[in-house]
């Protein structure tokens, strides 16, 4: 079902352009999916090059030979180890006949792999792919406790999970990401990532970090970036209502997998999870991202609004014509709150979507209601009513 998916989603991105994006943090699962690809699509022709691999970088020593009498279907995992390859595709795109279709793999964002956007704008078609999601397993609690990536969560036991997820963490600082040509220091990066799990869900305050690491803050603005970039946190920018009204103009962090949230914060298992001070921002991020992934929304439509006297809506999605708000609350029951009542009036919302841990699916009021990822995963979140 993940993978039928995701390959329905490529099939139609390839309609429409020559290059498909497939991007996503490493470890998700994307190489399975474009090797899925091949097998189920009956691509004809493939031409496979991964470049971790020695022999397929040798093989692209020279790209234009190695490229330009290809025919079929040109499959390139982690093109973010050379980013130069962008132009040339560029070049190859737009011969005629076009005899080729690219199906490329990152494990970085456009953002981070910014040669893509600026050399192929019209010809390529993005699709991020995520670690397993709350609609695909069928044990949601571990979901939450270890994370959604596929070898974290299959894991023979909480601590074999917690281990995989330490190697991870150090593979990306000490490989990874210098792989993309990013000049950091991993010592700081760790202890900034370290710091950003206790401000988890938290309007950031750039300048306390940056005196807390004794850096600048652009260096600490450059770093938090990298983690966008690689998806391991999402940063969601404050929506400005009323340019004139005291709001918060700072972005709020959110790490994008609570298994390496719960990594960073030291909570192996559910009863640790069940004590930990930050239960309850820890399940608020989790719903905040799974929520994106049910919407299927673009992180340029996602926001949080907040005002200095402490209203606020966690995750506003503005596409459309009217705002879809939704508070995340780590409760069974909760309870309409004058935070509420004021983003609707400020805001002219009409409706705010209450998502819980509960079962139940009810009404606080005309136009505010309490409802679960299951319930909103199954009927959609303007069906609950």
């Amino acid at each position: 079902m993940r993978h039928s998916s995701y390959l329905a989603q490529i099939d139609a991105l390839f309609r429409t352009h020559p290059m498909v994006g497939l991007l996503g943090p490493r470890q998700c699962g994307k190489t399975t999916l474009a090797r899925d690809y091949i097998a189920r699509t009956g691509a004809g022709q493939v031409h496979y090059f991964d470049l971790e691999d020695p022999v397929d970088l040798n093989r692209l020593s020279e790209p234009k030979l190695a490229l330009e009498g290809l025919e079929g279907l040109v499959v390139i995992d982690e093109i973010q180890r050379i980013p130069e390859l962008f132009p040339l595709l560029r070049v190859l795109l737009d011969r005629r006949p076009l005899m080729q279709k690219y199906l490329v793999l990152g494990s970085a964002s456009r953002e981070l792999i910014r040669q893509s956007s600026e050399s192929l704008a019209g010809r390529i078609g993005y699709l991020e792919m995520t670690p397993f999601t709350f609609g695909e397993v069928e044990d949601p609690e571990r979901l939450w406790l270890r994370g959604g990536f596929p070898l974290s969560f299959l894991a023979g036991s909480d601590a074999d999970s917690m281990t995989w997820r330490r190697h991870y963490v150090a593979n990306l600082l000490e490989r990874d990401i210098p792989a993309l040509g990013i000049d950091f220091n991993p010592v700081q990066m760790r202890r900034l990532w370290t710091m950003l799990s206790h401000l988890h869900g938290k309007v950031l305050n750039f300048s306390d970090l940056a005196r807390s690491l004794d850096v600048s803050q652009p260096t600490v603005r450059r770093y938090v970036d990298i983690l966008a970039g690689a998806f391991m946190v999402r940063l969601l920018h404050p929506w400005f209502a009323n340019i004139g009204k005291r709001q918060v103009k700072s972005p709020k962090l959110y790490f994008r997998d609570s298994g390496l949230l719960h990594y960073f914060l030291g909570v192996e298992n559910t009863e640790a999870l069940g004590r930990h001070p930050s239960l309850g921002a820890s399940w608020e991020g989790f719903a905040l991202e799974e929520t994106i992934r049910i919407l299927e929304v673009s992180p340029e439509d996602c926001f949080f609004w907040a005002k200095h006297s402490q209203a606020e809506i966690d995750l506003l999605v503005t596409r459309g014509q009217n705002p879809e708000a939704f508070e995340f609350k780590y409760s069974s029951a909760p309870k309409l709150t004058p935070s509420m009542r004021v983003a609707q009036e400020e805001l002219g919302l009409s409706r705010v979507t209450v998502v819980c841990p509960g079962e139940q699916s009810y009404r606080l009021n005309e136009t505010v209601y309490v409802t679960n990822l299951e319930e909103m995963r199954v009927s959609g979140p303007v069906r609950n009513a």
